[in-house]
């Protein structure tokens, strides 16, 4: 029942090293369960979203965040008949290059690695399903397929330039034209990532209490959802009251990009997955009304939660921790265990010992870098 645009299992580009096909599960099936399988995976458990893991049981971490996303990319891909195993598979993968503590990680780690080409954490993701994992005794990484590898690097869309050396160097192993568009199902685990953080960074901001129902009256969609809710149920206990308004918020995101999707695609009537690449724009995408409100929540929330005092300290003192790791270990790589000293004798260079460093700690998770800092340095300030 795939429509003409979608992956087909059977048609897939394959491994980089080949495998016999399994009995019971597709290649993309197979793909699926082993990144969920992968060491990769399971750290996101103790890796934050905006809030620093420890800060609260309630908070999205970046596993949390990760299902719903996979959650939100089968929804979309079951209704547009596109390939849902791809899509979840690439949904479960989007965020196992990122660092601890969140984006504050990633942009003190983009400042570390510029001299040593650089760093962003859809390249980390390649490098840890293509090399990092060692499990398997035929290979390293995980051996996904072409289509999988391709909807990690280029799910946001084209990159006219390997923008970092971790992404060169997995794109010469396994050419993935990353001068075109990614496959549907890519583009469905991207905005599915979308309505994911959208919809929880309001509901965790309410939670913190650093704004409250009052404020999301006075913005788009939101506004309208709380109205909405206190129209049909007056007087609704507080939890319920919120509960029920943001999950109209998150039903008119999905459906948005449904209806955006099906227009598009009949408009286009793409009849394989390398129309879809060949398009020259995103096909899976808000409506530009829905886009534009959206933006305007994406402004309060930065002011009022992103950038919230409170959340700026804390940024401050795991910033720390990260500027104060890496410095450390590229001078004292003796210090990384003993797992990862083949790696460090194998670095030739003051750059390739920079990246296996830059390996080790962005595969830390909050707590684990926070211990090690206290460890090693002393308690972060």
């Amino acid at each position: 029942m795939l429509a003409p645009y979608a992956c087909h299992p059977d048609q897939s580009r394959g491994r980089l090293y080949p495998e016999s096909y399994s009995t019971f599960r597709s290649p993309f099936q197979r793909d699926r369960d082993r990144i969920i399988h992968s060491s990769a995976f399971r750290r996101l458990k103790h890796k934050t979203q905006v809030f620093v893991e420890h800060e609260g049981d309630y908070y999205r971490t970046r596993l949390t965040h990760t299902i719903e996303v996979a959650q939100v990319a089968r929804t979309i891909a079951g209704v547009l008949n596109l390939n849902t195993d791809l899509a979840e598979a690439v949904a479960l993968a989007h965020d196992l290059g990122h660092t601890p503590f969140g984006h504050t990680g990633e942009d003190a780690m983009e400042l570390l690695m510029q001299p040593y080409g650089g760093f962003d954490h859809n390249a980390q993701a390649l490098r840890i399903v293509t090399s990092l994992e060692r499990h398997y005794a035929d290979f390293d990484g995980l051996n996904l397929t072409w289509e999988t590898l391709e909807g990690i690097a280029k799910h946001n869309g084209p990159v006219s330039v390997p923008y970092s050396y971790a992404l060169a160097e997995c794109n010469a192993m396994f050419d993935l034209e990353l001068h075109t568009h990614a496959s549907a199902e890519a583009q469905v685990a991207a905005v599915a990532d979308d309505v994911a953080y959208n919809h929880h960074d309001l509901h965790d901001g309410l939670r913190s209490g650093l704004f409250t129902e009052a404020d999301l009256m006075e913005l788009p969609v939101t506004g309208a959802a709380f109205a909405e809710v206190d129209r049909l149920y007056p007087g609704l206990e507080k939890m319920r009251r919120r509960h029920e308004a943001l999950r109209r918020v998150f039903g008119e995101m999905v459906e948005d990009v449904i209806a955006v999707a099906q227009q598009r695609l009949e408009a286009a009537q793409p009849q394989s997955p390398e129309d879809i690449r060949a398009m020259g724009t995103t096909i899976i995408r808000f409506s530009k009304r829905l886009y534009q409100d959206l933006k305007a929540i994406r402004s309060f929330l930065y002011h009022r939660m992103y950038r919230a005092p409170s959340v700026m300290v804390e940024r401050a003192k795991v910033t720390q921790v990260v500027n104060d790791l890496f410095p450390l270990f590229l001078h004292h790589p003796d210090l990384l265990p003993a797992e990862w000293q083949a790696d460090v004798a194998r670095a030739t260079d003051e750059t390739r010992l920079a990246r296996v460093i830059c390996d080790y700690v962005a595969g830390m998770t909050d707590r684990f870098a926070i211990q090690e800092h206290e460890r090693l340095i002393g308690p972060s300030t």
